[in-house]
């Protein structure tokens, strides 16, 4: 929760304004390498485990799944002990979690690994934007949520690559333990950096008063369509990635498992789409900016199409670029509208990330049967449908009433 404070929040230019901005940067970083480090592997898991293709996007799945359920449990928690706390102990349990994975004698182990992964990583994101509402300056929200995406797109970037090329020299247990890490020194970095909570004020603790502010926070139709947005991007998000590693490893491409994996290297545009779309949300409001990041990622689709591999990354980098605009400017949006109607910030930031990453499960695992189906061509219609449906939101987004006039423009 939010007190009424007299303390206005770190504002730009000051030492702990850019604490605050590098741990969770680098937070965002670790989490993001670590749920997405068997992505880039999902070839590799075929030849090792026997799966097919599409059973093997659940070594993503299970992840994303686990992550999705545990925020809902994640929100209520931090509302309790507080934002910090949460936060290191997810960091360093989900990094320990990630080097057993490279343990695991079967893909059984494997995936029950990954869920309990998944079920630590959870820390982070139900908190991470609630934590930036209440300790930075207002004028600073959408900027600094900005960053914080910025942190996550480089993760998921850093992530895919070291596994990729890490895995090509060494294999994919060894691929593993590259990223776990770097999840424990970016963990460090965390715990050396992250100020304590100064406007954090304790929450109900009871089971009852949490289910009433739940409650509260699936009732408002804008925060329902900012759900839906965060579901339907991911879902295309991480559909295309999926299956654009098999698109690369077959005809006519034929790249192996560490130059296919370089196609992840388009994420630093996520970061700079992020930042921009943010300030630019400052500048515009929201609900001007929102649908503009949808367009751009279903440009990217079309782009994708041909069998060219210099149009299958810029429209790769479309996509991501799209995406994480998108995702920026909505997960910013979520507490600060949750704040205006009175909701729990950290229950509303729970509820659109269950939302992001039952999306993120769903859709990443049809995305395998997509491939199956129909190739690239059936994968880019999941994913183009997905897009669709997050920008018709938006549009939603932009007749829906404010709440109040800063808190949602």
């Amino acid at each position: 929760m939010i007190a009424d404070r007299a303390d206005p929040g770190y504002r730009p230019g000051t030492a702990d304004y850019r604490r605050v901005v590098g741990a969770l940067f680098a937070a965002g970083l670790a989490t993001f390498a670590l749920l997405y480090s068997a992505q880039a592997l999902l070839p590799e898991f075929v030849a090792e485990f026997g799966v097919s293709s599409g059973a093997s996007t659940m070594a993503l799945s299970v992840t994303t799944l686990g992550l999705g359920v545990a925020l809902l449990v994640a929100g209520p928690v931090s509302d309790a002990i507080g934002r910090t706390q949460l936060i290191h102990l997810s960091l360093m349990t989900s990094a320990v979690l990630a080097a057993a994975c490279a343990l695991a004698p079967s893909w059984e182990a494997f995936l029950a690994l990954r869920f309990l992964e998944g079920v630590a990583l959870a820390g982070l994101p139900a908190v991470a934007t609630a934590y930036l509402r209440e300790e930075l300056h207002p004028s600073t929200h959408a900027r600094a949520a900005g960053l914080y995406i910025g942190g996550t797109a480089l993760g998921g970037m850093a992530g895919r690559v070291v596994t990729g090329l890490v895995g090509e020299v060494a294999g994919w247990r060894w691929a593993l333990v590259a990223a776990a890490v770097l999840g424990i020194g970016c963990a460090v970095a965390v715990r050396l950096l992250l100020p304590a909570s100064r406007n954090f004020v304790a929450g109900p603790s009871d089971v009852r008063a949490a289910v009433r502010m739940g409650r509260r926070a699936l009732a408002d139709p804008g925060l329902l369509a900012l759900y839906g947005v965060g579901a339907c991007t991911v879902g295309a998000l991480v559909a295309a990635f999926n299956a654009v590693g098999f698109r690369l490893e077959g005809p006519p491409f034929g790249l192996g498992l560490a130059a296919a994996s370089l196609v992840f290297l388009v994420y630093p545009l996520g970061t700079v789409s992020s930042v921009l779309f943010g300030r630019l949300a400052d500048a515009f409001g929201r609900r001007a900016v929102l649908p503009a990041g949808a367009f751009v990622a279903v440009v990217g689709v079309v782009v994708t199409l041909p069998d060219s591999l210099a149009l299958v990354v810029a429209g790769l980098a479309l996509i991501t670029i799209g995406f994480f605009a998108v995702h920026g400017v909505a997960s910013g949006w979520v507490p600060a509208r949750a704040h205006a109607g009175g909701v729990s910030t950290a229950q509303a930031a729970s509820l659109y990330l269950f939302a992001y990453y039952l999306g993120s499960s769903v859709f990443g695992s049809l995305a395998g049967v997509a491939w199956t189906a129909g190739g690239w061509p059936g994968a880019a219609a999941l994913v183009a449908v997905l897009l669709t449906a997050a920008g018709s939101l938006s549009l939603v987004l932009r007749r829906t009433p404010a709440l109040v006039v800063t808190a949602a423009r």
